[in-house]
């Protein structure tokens, strides 16, 4: 009875003990699956947790800061001034000289209105409206100050009509020198931006409209800026994606004047697409391309990687347009659909005419950088600098948000001769700078530390990811090790209490060996000195 009591107890024992191991190796198990998948899916589940709590709508937190940005915007605006007009002449030897003033800084309140939520795909309608005051104090310059630039209105006349009638081309030429029209106008700035000039062209172009549906004067006065300042169609009417199915959309535009596809580029050149600038996807990596879509060029502008850097001590990716955004097919034959009417023109500018009432319009970088060397040999006075004009954003790449933006587009217009139309037709071919304009932005320190507390929340994800794992092998190796070692090596003071049960049990009973005692092998050998003990007595 006393051994089989301990038979069962044993039994009992051992039982509980595989039932233990079977726990702790399952949960082991649970641990390092839990850890794995955590570890390959964490950045998707909390990107789908944040996206659930910041897709843009009227209660969500970044719902004032889009319809209102906070942070101040100053629009730079730089001048070209024209010095010798008088020597633009295909027979001179000299060429344009060009000296950039500037800046004229406007302090811009940026505002949305006719704010408009579609729930079927999960967008919003909006226009916007900007209103600018000018900055005296940190402007190099006054609207008062006198700037001479090509008379970009005469031309556009004399360009209309070159392949009419010479009868017509005589009308032309005639009333361009009843009016004293030359190559170049001077004007204030103020004249050439905001306010705008009258012109008497642009009078009997009006006139003329109202005999002829081929004459089409969009404005009554000319100004690079002009009806912008505290319009709300200015820039036309958006659609944008609120990411409410998916964060990844949050900010990309969906249609701009009710139109998926511009009509002002061909194929892919003319896709509406790209983020509008407050927003871009999350997870960002040095691979991944960002588009912004910039509306006064009727087009998306590629970013790509450049460098990782800091911003407020929080990590941010920069990413710059580079030479695919102002190439015509030359470097990329994928942007050859940004050729107009069959020109393409050398890398470095491309015509913005279907966007600009059909006029000599090009659009470059500043001082024509990353163009090529053609451009700059035509002309003097312009140095082109990257720290000065590269156009970048910077992002933190978790949650997509802009952390510093810089840079601008500079307009140019192409002066071309004009056959029999003077005083154009004695005149090189040149592309002539006519401005350019730069928003400078960086997010305040408070709401970059905002932005900062995703990637440490990821961070701790990735931690406690580390730790599931770390306990998972634990639970795995060590805790059945320490019970299997027993099973094998017996204490010696076990050995010894054996082999006494074995010398003196008279009665010969079978003796129920401990499981955790020792080993098959040891068993035998202990068997073989029981009788060799009986044997001698």
């Amino acid at each position: 009875m006393r051994f089989r009591s301990k038979f069962c107890l044993n039994m009992t024992k051992n039982i509980r003990v595989h039932v233990i191991r079977i726990v702790i190796i399952s949960l082991g198990w649970i641990f390092v699956l839990a850890g794995v998948y955590l570890y390959f899916n964490w950045i998707n589940i909390f990107t789908r947790m944040r996206g659930k709590e910041m897709y843009l709508r009227p209660e969500s937190p970044s719902f004032d800061g889009w319809k209102n940005i906070p942070i101040p915007l100053n629009l730079d605006i730089y001048m070209f001034n024209w010095t010798n007009p008088q020597d633009f002449d295909r027979n001179s030897n000299k060429k344009p000289h060009f000296v950039e003033l500037g800046p004229y800084r406007f302090v811009e309140i940026p505002d949305k209105v006719d704010i408009e939520w579609h729930t079927k795909n999960h967008s919003v309608s909006f226009r916007k409206k900007a209103t600018f005051y000018f900055d005296h104090k940190n402007s190099k310059g006054t609207l008062k100050d006198k700037i001479t630039s090509v008379n970009t209105v005469a031309h556009s006349i004399a360009l209309r009509f070159k392949d009419d009638s010479n009868f017509q081309k005589m009308l032309v030429a005639r009333t361009l020198k009843m009016h004293h029209a030359g190559v170049s106008i001077t004007k204030t700035a103020d004249e050439w931006l905001f306010t705008g000039y009258s012109d008497p062209f642009l009078t009997l172009g009006t006139l003329l409209s109202k005999f002829s549906k081929d004459i089409k004067i969009p404005y009554d006065r000319v100004g690079y800026l002009y009806t912008r300042n505290n319009s709300a169609t200015y820039e036309g009417y958006y659609n944008m994606l609120t990411g409410a199915d998916n964060i990844s959309n949050l900010g990309q535009i969906h249609s701009w004047n009710h139109m998926e596809h511009n009509g002002v580029y061909e194929g892919e050149c003319g896709q509406v697409k790209g983020s509008m600038g407050e927003f871009y996807p999350p997870n960002l990596t040095p691979s991944d391309t960002l588009w912004l879509y910039v509306t006064k060029l009727c087009r998306a502008i590629p970013l790509d990687y450049m460098e990782s850097t800091k911003i407020h001590d929080v990590n941010g990716y920069k990413y710059s347009a580079g030479e695919r955004a102002i190439d015509n097919g030359t470097l990329f034959p994928s942007n050859k659909c940004f050729c107009v009417g069959g020109k393409c023109e050398r890398s470095g500018v491309f015509s913005v005419a279907p966007c600009a009432f059909n006029s000599s319009l090009y659009t470059s970088f500043p001082h024509f950088y990353k163009a090529d060397p053609y451009y700059l040999e035509s002309i003097e006075g312009l140095k082109p600098e990257k720290e000065k004009h590269e156009f970048f954003v910077t992002v933190e790449p978790n949650t997509g948000v802009p952390l510093e933006v810089g840079g601008g587009f500079q307009a140019n217009y192409l002066m071309e001769p004009i056959k029999n139309q003077w005083p154009f037709d004695r005149i090189p071919r040149a592309f002539i700078p006519l401005m350019w304009a730069e928003e400078r932005a960086q997010l305040p320190a408070e709401l970059t530390a905002e932005v900062g507390l995703v990637p440490v929340t990821i961070l701790i994800g990735y931690i406690f990811t580390g730790i599931l794992l770390a306990l998972g092998i634990i639970l795995l190796c060590w805790y059945p090790a320490k019970f299997l070692t027993p099973n094998y090596l017996c204490s010696k003071q076990q050995k010894v209490q054996l082999i006494k049960q074995i010398a003196f049990n008279t009665d010969k009973k079978p003796i129920s060996l401990p499981r955790k005692s020792s080993s098959d092998l040891e068993n035998t050998d202990l068997l073989q000195q029981k009788k060799n003990v009986i044997s001698r007595d």
